[in-house]
């Protein structure tokens, strides 16, 4: 990646509920924390300061983590030691950024920019803004009004729809990883498109490769089973592994084949119970194995195993397991949600559902099974589809959006710095 114009920037990044450094597949960790992490390191290796700023919970005792070059995790006070839920960090925000300012004054940093990600740190974001007179880069991730318009499953607060707005059109620049979620921003929010700019998330081809898919079935205990389907990630109705169950009953003619389910909070909890529930409703308790959290660099093996990814999601900004899977040489069979049609393209790297039915998801993902079991997907080819979302390449089109609005902020306050002279 190159260095721009050879200025090492000081980053500030918000990830205030979720550490890029937690449980991948629980309930607050997803794709958001891979994205945050692999940016940057990916900036620092660069040689850009990156300092990430997540919220202290219950009895963790690390304040700051080098977690790569040039890259510190810190971890702020809100106040209390506990556990706090997602919805109820809203009025803590506050105390966050009060910690926040008070490890910047205690060292002396100036930060060149902001970078936010979810509503929550974006509100943060804010009040960072304002206070250091910087340029603030907001990242949603995912909307609640994107959420609730998909599914009605999803329960989001009058609150945060509200705060979303407001952070669109406060924010000095949005950044998007497809057009159909550009095009969303845009309409929900009333702001221009050119406030937004393009930059799809990436995959890391060095963690996630192929590997002979017996000897990854072997290493996972997985080798006396039929064609295996994939899921990987939360366990969240958006998801839509509830439709994924109800397609399996249609998939009877394939001997031994099994659904494996990565992800989730751990088997006793009540998303997994629920699920449970689900396949024992639609009669497929014994197709589908539950394994619980699977550590990310261990996922290249399950990738790897499997027949075909699903992505059955009912809304994804992106969808980064997407590019995991395809990294790994394994076709993907998903809704036409997030960048799945510019991922998927039949025949080559997966199928789309032409229709989300439990017949029509059925049906697609039958299709790429034969399609396997014909040969017709080669490892590499699969791969070489997705060399072009390599995280050297992201983090350098994200590094040229920094540029480019600290510029325009430079540009705007000495406009102002004229008009107040006169």
């Amino acid at each position: 990646m190159t260095k721009g114009n050879n200025r090492s920037l000081n980053i500030a990044m918000l990830s205030v509920h979720s550490s890029p450094l937690g449980e991948l597949g629980s309930r607050d960790t997803g794709g958001m924390s891979v994205y945050v992490r692999e940016l940057a390191c990916e900036l620092g290796k660069a040689g850009h300061r990156v300092d990430i700023f997540t919220c202290l919970r219950g009895e963790q005792r690390e304040s700051e983590l080098l977690i790569s070059e040039n890259v510190r995790l810190l971890f702020l006070s809100i106040g209390k030691r506990l556990n706090i839920s997602k919805e109820s960090l809203y009025a803590y925000l506050p105390s966050f950024f009060d910690s926040l300012e008070e490890h910047r004054v205690h060292n002396g940093i100036r930060y060149d920019l902001i970078h936010s990600h979810y509503w929550l740190s974006g509100q943060v974001g804010c009040m960072a803004q304002h206070r250091w007179n910087v340029p603030h880069i907001m990242m949603f991730h995912t909307t609640g009004t994107a959420k609730k318009a998909n599914c009605s499953e999803e329960e989001e607060s009058p609150l945060r729809l509200v705060v979303e707005k407001k952070l669109a059109h406060e924010c000095d620049r949005i950044l998007s990883p497809t057009e159909k979620e550009r095009n969303m921003i845009t309409r929900s929010f009333s702001i221009p498109e050119k406030k937004i700019g393009l930059v799809p998330c990436g995959v890391n081809l060095e963690t996630f490769r192929p590997m002979d898919k017996n000897i990854a079935r072997e290493a996972l205990g997985l080798s006396e089973f039929g064609p295996i389907i994939l899921y990987v990630g939360r366990f969240a109705p958006v998801k839509g592994i509830d439709r994924l169950l109800a397609a399996l009953p249609h998939l009877k003619k394939y001997d031994g084949l099994r659904l494996v389910i990565a992800g989730g909070d751990g088997l006793r909890e009540d998303s997994a119970l629920r699920l449970r529930h689900s396949a024992q409703k639609y009669g497929v308790l014994n197709k589908v194995l539950f394994t619980g959290r699977v550590e990310h660099e261990k996922l290249a093996a399950y990738y790897s195993a499997a027949d075909v990814l699903a992505v059955p999601s009912y809304y994804e900004s992106f969808g980064m397991v997407a590019l995991e899977s395809l990294a790994c040489g394994t076709p993907v069979a998903a809704a036409r949600v997030g960048a799945m049609e510019s991922l998927v393209q039949s025949g080559k790297t997966g199928e789309l559902f032409f229709a989300e039915t439990p017949q029509g998801i059925a049906g697609v993902l039958g299709k790429v099974i034969e399609l396997q079991q014909k040969g017709a997907f080669s490892q590499n080819e699969v791969r070489s589809f997705v060399i072009e979302y390599a995280w050297p390449d992201i983090a350098s089109a994200v590094l040229r959006e920094y540029l480019k609005t600290i510029h325009s902020s430079m540009k705007i306050q000495g406009q102002r710095k004229v008009v107040h002279g006169n």
